[in-house]
């Protein structure tokens, strides 16, 4: 996008004020989510859209805002590798006159508890050392963008809003002027721990050629999730993956746990059931970029799941779901994931990068939860690789270091916001291309379907289903932190000194994100493009210095 900076009366004008540590990985994560890392798209920019006060409250402590909106030129269209610059995907569009006046960014947005998002001018200093230096010519990996996961249970909470509220709700999540700029969008093939109820696209029992296969049921509360989010990112990348498989395809014959059967019949059945989803998919208008065999492979728990074996994903992609794709003319790519277990998803992992087979599929990996360890050991293959599920928060074990479990309502306060932080800091230093948030919407206090053990989960924005008040979370603000302003195709760079994550984009603004510990607001001077820049960051807060 072409956005421009203004000067500190400018920004005053266009920006009112407004009004979130990492932990030990769980025994037992919940679901996955994340991009299929940007299935080789390229954009291009043309003019801007006009700018327009929006103000909007929100929930959480947090004041009013008012930003200005504007519409990008034209958007890349996607294709089959390479790297996803620019916000190709699901259809282009083309707006803007030329001419029209660029968006006005701010050059500081700080968060602290209570007062999120508020929007500031940093001072040029000469004398202070500085506690915060950006190097931008020492570059690590590309960056692809920040996603979050479509489940029923979001829309049916966002459909109790007003249309005003859930349009505002939707450009929070997707608006790259007026919110956090997700650019990718998971999509679940049948149930999520976060459906309504139990189903799959085909429940009619050894249907191995899908003559029943139908997405009659996502049109009812997913497709309309999706679309809405489309109309606000025309070229938002959408990947999706099952939590299970038909209930005839596993050992138990049921939604919950479960192993994936073994023989030649189901395993090309399970590939149509791939091929028919996409294919649907793109009837409706929606382009699936990418698949994931399967969602935490190696956990049968009490909601939707399918336990795999090593050799059994190696077979499925090498033997039945690659071919496939290729004689049906299928582009979307596949990625080996969504992999969880640290006790048992590397041996799937080895499995499969060591089946030549199979590889020659394999266009990216996904990650969660326990496996940031294996970041840097596929590094090597130079493929994307895509943190698939922001953890939830509000552990039933216990970790040491994190807050006690709450069995009646979700984490969406402040200090499930500093550990959000240090969640993202870490897996991006560790080196993945994107991120994604798991739920984005729910209530506030967050159940899913497994009725045996309640685990109350966060999302970014919260719906009060008895006021219909819709809650921005100081999560969502840490997410909004480092998303709004770095772009798809930006590099990571490195920072020395304090706790900072920093990226350069394609039109060389240097975007930092520094996160301030202390129980008391610090004075911090950051070194960015030979200037030093002086300001506060909140106490247990962040800044956001967005700069060129």
């Amino acid at each position: 996008m072409n956005r421009a900076r203004a000067s500190t009366v400018g920004i005053l004008l266009a920006f009112l004020l407004v009004g979130c540590g990492s932990s030990s990985g769980p025994e037992e994560p919940e679901s996955s989510g994340g991009p299929g890392a940007g299935a080789g798209s390229s954009g291009s920019t043309g003019g801007n859209g006009s700018t327009s006060g929006n103000g909007s409250t929100s929930g959480n402590g947090s004041a009013t805002t008012g930003s200005g909106e504007g519409t990008g030129g034209a958007t890349g269209s996607s294709g089959a590798g390479g790297d996803p610059g620019g916000d190709g995907g699901s259809g282009g569009s083309s707006t803007g006159t030329g001419g029209d006046p660029d968006v006005v960014e701010p050059t500081l947005i700080t968060s602290g508890a209570n007062e999120y998002w508020k929007i500031g001018t940093p001072t040029e200093v000469t004398s202070a050392n500085a506690d915060v230096t950006v190097d931008d010519a020492a570059t690590q990996q590309r960056w692809d963008g920040f996603g979050g996961s479509f489940n029923e249970m979001g829309w049916n909470m966002l459909s109790m809003l007003s249309e005003s509220d859930r349009q505002r709700a939707i450009k929070l999540l997707f608006d790259k002027d007026e919110g956090a700029g997700f650019a990718y969008g998971r999509i679940p093939m049948g149930a999520s721990d976060y459906a309504m109820d139990r189903y799959s696209l085909d429940e009619k029992k050894d249907d191995f050629t899908m003559e029943s296969f139908s997405i009659a049921r996502d049109k009812e509360k997913l497709i309309p999730y999706i679309k809405a989010a489309l109309a606000v990112r025309p070229g938002l990348h959408l990947w999706a993956s099952p939590w299970t498989p038909p209930t005839w395809m596993k050992s138990n014959g049921a939604f919950d746990g479960g192993k994936m059967k073994d023989d030649a019949n189901t395993l090309k059945a399970h590939a149509l059931y791939f091929a028919k989803f996409v294919e649907a998919y793109a009837a409706e208008g929606m382009t699936i970029e990418a698949v994931h065999p399967q969602n935490e492979p190696t956990y049968e728990t009490r909601y939707p799941s399918c336990a795999w074996t090593g050799q059994l994903m190696a077979k499925f992609i090498g033997t039945h779901l690659g071919p496939l794709f290729e004689e049906r003319g299928i582009k979307a790519q596949i990625f080996l994931g969504t992999m969880s277990n640290d006790a048992a998803d590397p041996g799937i992992l080895s499995a499969v990068t060591g089946d030549a087979t199979a590889m020659k599929y394999v266009k990216g990996f996904g990650l969660q939860w326990n496996m940031r360890g294996s970041v840097n050991g596929l590094k090597s293959r130079n493929l994307p690789i895509v943190q698939t599920e922001h953890q939830c928060g509000n552990y039933n074990w216990n970790p040491p270091g994190v807050p006690a479990f709450n069995p009646n309502t979700a984490a969406n306060d402040h200090a499930y916001g500093q550990e959000s932080w240090g969640l993202i800091r870490d897996w991006i230093k560790a080196g993945v291309n994107s991120y994604n948030a798991w739920n984005m919407v729910l209530d506030p206090v967050g159940k899913n379907i497994d009725s045996q053990r309640p685990w109350p989960q966060n999302a970014l924005l919260n719906v009060k289903a008895d006021t219909k008040e819709l809650i921005l979370t100081p999560a969502y603000y840490v997410f909004r932190h480092v998303s709004q302003y770095v772009d798809p195709g930006a590099m990571r760079v490195n920072t020395t000194g304090g706790d900072a994550l920093a990226f350069k984009n394609p039109d060389g603004t240097i975007v930092t994100v520094i996160y301030n510990s202390g129980s008391s607001a610090k004075t911090t001077t950051l070194s960015v493009a030979s200037k030093k820049l002086q300001f506060s960051v909140p106490a247990r807060g962040w800044a956001t210095v967005n700069w060129k």
